[in-house]
Order: structure tokens, then C-alpha cells, then sequence
């Protein structure tokens, strides 16, 4: 039983990392399947897909075709009863699909004027105040959920991760980028969202990718300051042409190495560029290839 995800771009299409992390944080199998956004070729990629228009589209095991975010999270959360998608607590589920709902249907300011971009971050953004206030509500949405439903060992807003969580992760990627000013429990937050292993190999994967001219580029202002993504700091990989490496076969496919990198005076290889690409782009977030670089 295996779905088909079809996605954005990684690093600006926040609606597809909810898809993902619907699948990825709660173990349901899937493949994933990208749609050109920015390619001129989202049309013709789009139409065996019809009436579907928009990423992300989830495709059941049986063929059935569903888009939308809360629509897919339904779907989910019904033929996966005991995955935990939603709270068990009625009461914290209540809540949970409230801010949900008002998470997929408002924020209009935020979303407008803070597109989601995982390549880079900024300082000195200047926040309209029609943000300030979605940054507020939302504020208080978090430090409700958190305060009557969550537990203190755990950052995330009912206790486990939930759904809630899904469809948040995009407006933490937006306070991190832009620099959003918020609470240090809003911060945590953030901070916990991107330090989410899924979270952190969706926007490794992401920077693989080229882009000219790269999309969303004017909402960051030309004179704001550019400063390092705030998530977990990345160990100092770098791409380098020629082995030999330690392993001979690739952590991912177990196919015969051909690319390759440095980390701390070790080389190791790989099938195919993006596999290595996307380990230089973030490589704890990759259990795979931390198990052979800690043996």
C-alpha cells in the first residue's frame, strides 16, 4: 500500500511540505513525484491528474486522486486511524482542527508578503502591520494549543506531533527567513520545526535545484542583509571529483559510487550527483549516510 505524492518546488512550495510531512512524520509509504512549477510544464505534468490543478495531489494504493492539504489530511487521518495524525484527546483534537482550519484559510498578509523560501534568510525585513497581527493571533493560537494540551517534554503544540504541526511548519519557515519577531516560546517553536529531520532533508533536497531567475527573489528587499539559515548548523561537507571513498556503494540505492564528497578529512561516494548534493546540503539530517560516517 503505497501512495504517490505529487509536489512543488522544495523550496518554495509550502503547500507540498505539508503533503510530505503528512507522510514522512507519521510513517505512511510513499513515493513522491515532482511537478514543474517553474518549469513551464506544469499544465502538461498536471493532466493525468484532472480535475486536480494545484500541488499537492495525493494519490491513493486503489488510484483515487485528492487535492488539497485538508483534503489529503482527511483522507489520511481516516484510513490510518492509529497513526496519530490527530490528537487523541477529544478535547485537544477539537482544538487542533480548529487551528488547522484557520491556519488553511487565512493569514492572507503573511502569506502574500512572506512567500516560503528555504534558500536563504534575511535581517531588517520590514513587517507591515497587517503581519504583525496574523503574527499575533498566531502567537496566541500556539501558547493556547501548548499551554492546554501540551507537555513539557516535548516542543510540539498538543504533546505529539500532529497534524497541527503539518500545516505550522511552513509559517515557522517563514518567521526564519524573513525574521519574523516573535516570543522565545514561539522561537522554540520555530526552532524545533526546523531541527525536524523530514523538515531538514525536504529543504536539502530543495537546494539541489537551480533556478534562473529564482522565484519569490523580490520579496526579499535588495538592501536587506543576508544571514545564515538559522536551523541546525550543517557539518562541513563539501563536493569534491574523485574517490576513493570509504564505501563503495551508495547509502541510498547500494549502487556503485561515482560521486563523491569530503567531510572532515573522510571521503565518501555516492550514485548520482543529487545524492551527494543533498548530503553536502545538510548531511546529519540523512540516517543512512551518518551510519557510515560514524562507524
Amino acid at each position: 500500500m503505497t501512495y504517490t505524492l505529487y509536489i512543488g518546488d522544495k523550496s518554495f512550495s509550502s503547500w507540498s511540505l505539508r503533503g510530505l510531512l503528512m507522510l514522512e512524520n507519521f510513517n505512511l509509504p510513499y513515493r513522491s513525484k515532482n511537478i514543474g512549477l517553474y518549469s513551464g510544464h506544469m499544465a502538461q505534468d498536471m493532466a493525468p491528474l484532472a480535475p486536480a490543478r494545484l500541488v499537492p495531489v495525493l494519490q491513493t494504493p486503489e488510484g483515487d486522486v485528492v487535492q488539497d492539504t485538508l483534503a489529503i489530511a482527511e483522507t489520511l487521518a481516516e484510513r490510518h486511524p492509529d497513526a496519530g495524525l490527530w490528537p487523541r484527546d477529544a478535547s485537544a483534537r477539537t482544538f487542533a482542527r480548529w487551528i488547522v482550519a484557520e491556519m488553511h484559510s487565512g493569514f492572507g498578509p503573511l502569506r502574500e508578503t512572506c512567500p516560503m523560501n528555504l534558500r536563504q534568510a534575511i535581517d531588517g525585513f520590514d513587517v507591515p502591520e497587517a503581519v504583525l497581527r496574523d503574527l499575533e493571533r498566531i502567537e496566541l493560537l500556539w501558547s493556547t494549543a501548548q499551554e492546554r494540551f501540551g507537555r513539557a517534554d516535548s516542543p510540539w503544540l498538543f504533546g505529539d506531533y500532529s497534524l497541527a504541526d503539518v500545516f505550522y511548519a511552513p509559517v515557522a519557515a517563514r518567521i526564519a527567513g524573513y525574521g519574523l519577531p516573535v516570543g522565545p516560546a514561539a522561537q522554540a517553536y520555530v526552532q524545533a520545526h526546523l531541527s525536524d529531520p523530514a523538515f531538514r532533508r525536504w529543504r536539502a533536497e530543495g537546494l539541489c535545484v537551480s533556478y534562473d531567475p529564482v522565484p519569490y527573489e523580490n520579496a526579499f528587499p535588495a538592501d536587506a542583509e543576508r544571514r545564515p539559515w538559522p536551523g541546525p548548523a550543517r557539518l562541513p561537507a563539501r563536493a569534491i571529483d574523485h574517490g576513493p571513498s570509504e564505501n563503495a556503494t551508495c547509502p541510498y540505492s547500494g549502487d556503485p559510487v561515482t560521486d563523491f564528497l569530503e567531510l572532515n578529512g573522510r571521503v565518501f561516494g555516492f550514485c548520482n550527483a543529487f545524492c551527494r548534493d543533498k548530503t553536502v546540503n545538510d548531511a546529519a539530517a540523512y540516517p543512512k549516510f551518518m551510519t557510515i560516517y560514524q562507524s
